[in-house]
């Protein structure tokens, strides 16, 4: 222990040719610009009951998440969540047929002496797939340690979150789209993980970026196209984005008038679906603290400034931008395309440190429950950035 408030961490050399490892398994792209952050010399050391709090944190607070959502999705609570108007029909329409399945999603978590403690959720568009999934696993032969535990069992579970999407809608061929923007290296990579997992579910998978991607309203070709070859298009039921919902309701409202009038009529079934907005909004971090006062998951949180020391976020912000920490005065701030959003208002938390100062921020994922963690480090306020970090359970 550091001090009472805060946990210390321990490391241990965790060193090996991870690149090598990797390609080996078949999964070169993993450690190409996606996974450029990868830290492969050393490794996270985790009790297991520590390791085994954090897969149950991941499962409790999605349950309390989906019993905090009122009946009915009334429009007062929607405006409260900050979700674009233009995106309730289909947000209501999602949440209320189980077909729209969510697949994922990554909790950010933060380990204090009390117990897990939320930070936030990433419900819609979650990235860190590959590092998570992939990497740091097969960081385990790349160190020589293929005895050694870890919890990074992600890619089975999406196997099987996948398979379930797809009986649910037994009805549709089973023809999978993964459209990501085409610049972003990391966003293809973590797409390339999904894609390889559906084809073990029993889907055809093709990636495609966005911009090459054709969506029709009208006639016989009414749908989701995409071009699989020389003048070969073909039509896809069933659509994975990464595209966070909120930027295709404020930037390109007639593709969410498009997709949703396609989803009512069954041309196609999106993920994750439009009601996981109701997650990823951080004005839900101040719903579940009204919903659920005090309790050990979560962290005060308010639409107002709290008293103390508090850190301030906006609402749908996105890779650590226009996050700021104050006590009584703005201590330190991140810039950001973000803050101009609405903010929430959550209670500092100090978060585990090692011995040169880097402070450790775990991401859990959940996929139907609990399945992996994965590492974050930084000397400040955590970003997209900073190094990613695997783990060894004891």
């Amino acid at each position: 222990m550091l001090n009472k408030d805060k946990l210390s961490v321990r490391l241990e050399p965790h060193s090996g040719d991870i690149d090598t490892a990797v390609r080996g398994l078949g999964w070169e792209w993993c450690v190409e610009d996606g996974c450029a952050n990868y830290v492969p010399g050393e490794a996270v050391v985790l009790p297991e009951q520590e390791a085994d709090a954090l897969l149950e944190a991941a499962g409790t607070l999605y349950e309390m998440m989906v019993n905090a959502v009122p009946d009915g999705l009334p429009d007062e609570f929607l405006k409260v969540l900050g979700i674009p108007e233009n995106l309730w029909e289909l947000l209501r329409q999602s949440w209320n047929d189980e077909r729209h399945w969510h697949l994922y999603g990554r909790f950010d978590l933060a380990q204090t002496p009390e117990g897990p403690k939320l930070i936030e959720f990433n419900a819609d568009t979650a990235t860190s797939i590959p590092e998570t999934a992939v990497v740091q696993w097969a960081s385990l032969a790349a160190a020589g340690k293929n005895e050694a535990r870890q919890y990074s069992g992600l890619y089975e579970t999406l196997v099987e979150q996948l398979k379930t999407w797809r009986m649910l809608n037994s009805d549709l061929a089973p023809a999978l789209l993964l459209t990501y923007i085409g610049s972003s290296a990391e966003d293809d990579a973590n797409c390339a993980v999904i894609a390889q997992a559906a084809n073990e579910a029993g889907f055809e998978a093709h990636l495609c970026p966005i911009d090459q991607v054709n969506i029709s309203t009208e006639g016989a070709e009414k749908g989701v196209w995409a071009q699989i070859g020389a003048e070969q298009w073909r039509q896809f039921p069933f659509l994975f984005k990464l595209l966070p919902w909120e930027q295709i309701a404020w930037e390109e409202p007639e593709l969410l008038e498009s997709l949703t009038y396609l989803a009512s009529m069954r041309n196609v079934v999106i993920a994750n679906p439009a009601y996981t907005l109701l997650f990823q909004s951080k004005g839900m971090l101040a719903w579940l603290w009204k919903a659920y006062p005090y309790h050990p998951l979560l962290l005060e949180t308010d639409l107002s400034p709290l008293h103390g020391k508090y850190i301030r976020k906006p609402y749908f912000g996105r890779e650590g931008q226009s996050v700021e920490v104050v006590d009584k005065v703005s201590i330190t701030k991140v810039r950001g395309e973000y803050d101009s959003q609405q903010q929430v208002y959550q209670r500092w938390c100090e978060l585990p440190e090692d011995n040169k100062g880097y402070t450790y921020q775990a991401g859990v994922f959940w996929a139907g429950e609990g399945c992996a963690i994965g590492f974050r480090r930084e000397k400040g306020i955590i970003t997209n950035l900073s190094q990613f970090v695997p783990h060894l359970v004891e």
